[in-house]
C-alpha cells in the first residue's frame, strides 16, 4: 500500500471514530428556573413551553425546568428564588414584577429573563429598556401607563360613574405605581378615586363591602398575578355588589368582568422565549433590550353589561377586539 493511501485510510477512519465519538454523546440538557408570585394559569405556561419548542427546546428530552410559585405569605417569593439559585439554572425565567425583584435579590450571576412583568424600569429591576444593565432581560408589559387609558374607556362604557374603587395588591409595588397613573386621567374625568389595598383573598369579601358603602360606583382591578390568579372570586364580588370592572386581561371578562384593556401576555410569554434562547447560545442579558408590546386589545362582555343596566355606545363596541355576547 502506497503512503498516501494508508494516511487517506488512517485519516478517514479517524474521522469515523470521532464522528460516532460525537453521535454517542448524550444531548445537552439545559436547565431553567421558573419562578411566578402564584399559580399562574397553564395557558401563560403553555405560551411558554410553545415558545421553546419552537426554538428546539422540549421538556424531557433536552429541557428540565424546575417550577416554583409564590403564595400569599410574605417572603415567600425570596425563599423560593434562593432554593432556584441553589440548583444552579442555566436561566431563571420570572412572572411577574414581585417574582422578578425577589430574582435579582437572589443572584447577581445567572441569566435572568422576565416572561412578563409590569414595568421593569420604575421598579428598579432594569437600568433602562435600551440597555437593561446586570443579569436581567425578558419582557414589559407596561401596564402602569395604561391606567388612565382603562379609566378612559371605564367610563365611556358607563358614563354615569362619579366614583371609582381602584383594587390594589399590598405586597406588590406595581400597585403603588399604577394608583399613580390613574390620578390625571381620574381628575379630567372629574371621577372620585379610591384605593382598596388587600393582602390576601380573604380580604376581597371586606373590601368589595368597603367600596359598596363609600359609594363606588365601579372597580379597576389593577394588574397583579395574584388577582388573575382569584380573578374568578374578584369578579363574582363585583358583580354581588353591582360593579362595572375593568382590568388588564381578557380573561377577567371572559369569567363574567365587563371590560378588558391590555396586552396579549400568553403571546408576550411566548415572545420572551427567544430571550431565553438567546441567553442560552451565550448572549448577555444586559445587552438584550426589553421586549415590549405591539398591540393591545379590548375586550368587552355585552351580557354582564345588559346585566348591569348598561348600555355600551355603538362606538366603543367598534373599537372592541371582541365583544362576548
Amino acid at each position: 500500500m502506497k503512503r498516501r493511501d494508508l494516511f487517506k485510510l488512517v485519516g478517514s477512519a479517524a474521522i469515523c471514530c470521532a464522528l460516532s465519538a460525537r453521535a454517542q454523546q448524550p444531548a445537552k440538557i439545559y436547565r431553567l428556573g421558573y419562578l411566578a408570585s402564584a399559580r399562574i394559569p397553564s395557558n401563560n405556561i403553555y405560551a411558554l413551553r410553545t415558545g421553546l419548542r419552537e426554538l428546539g427546546y422540549v421538556e424531557g428530552k433536552n429541557l428540565k425546568v424546575e417550577y416554583r410559585f409564590g403564595g400569599e405569605q410574605s417572603g415567600t417569593l425570596d425563599l423560593l428564588a434562593s432554593e432556584l439559585v441553589h440548583l444552579g439554572p442555566d436561566v431563571i425565567v420570572t412572572v411577574s414584577t414581585p417574582a422578578a425583584l425577589a430574582a435579582k435579590r437572589a443572584t447577581k450571576t445567572i441569566p435572568i429573563v422576565m416572561a412578563t412583568a409590569d414595568d421593569p424600569v420604575r421598579a428598579k429591576i432594569v437600568a433602562s429598556l435600551a440597555h437593561p444593565g446586570g443579569n436581567i432581560t425578558g419582557v414589559a408589559l407596561h401596564a402602569s401607563v395604561l391606567s388612565g387609558k382603562r379609566i378612559e374607556l371605564l367610563k365611556e362604557a358607563a358614563p354615569g360613574i362619579a366614583r371609582l374603587a381602584i383594587l390594589g395588591n399590598a405586597t406588590n409595588p406595581f400597585s403603588e405605581y399604577s394608583w399613580e397613573d390613574t390620578q390625571p386621567a381620574a381628575r379630567q374625568l372629574r371621577v372620585e378615586l379610591q384605593l382598596f389595598m388587600v393582602q390576601g383573598p380573604d380580604e376581597l369579601a371586606g373590601a368589595f363591602a368597603a367600596m359598596q358603602r363609600t359609594g363606588a360606583s365601579a372597580v379597576v382591578i389593577l394588574a397583579d398575578a395574584m388577582f388573575y390568579t382569584w380573578r374568578r372570586q374578584i369578579i363574582a364580588l363585583a358583580a354581588e355588589r353591582g360593579l362595572p370592572a375593568m382590568s388588564e386581561a381578557r380573561e377577567y371578562v371572559e369569567d363574567g368582568g365587563l371590560i378588558s384593556y391590555g396586552p396579549d401576555i400568553p403571546e408576550m410569554t411566548r415572545r420572551s422565549a427567544a430571550l431565553v434562547d438567546k441567553v442560552l447560545k451565550g448572549a448577555k442579558p444586559a445587552e438584550l433590550p426589553i421586549e415590549q408590546p405591539a398591540k393591545f386589545e379590548l375586550v368587552i362582555n355585552l351580557k354582564t353589561a345588559k346585566t348591569l343596566g348598561l348600555s355600551v355606545p355603538p362606538s366603543l363596541l367598534a373599537r372592541a377586539d371582541e365583544v362576548i355576547e
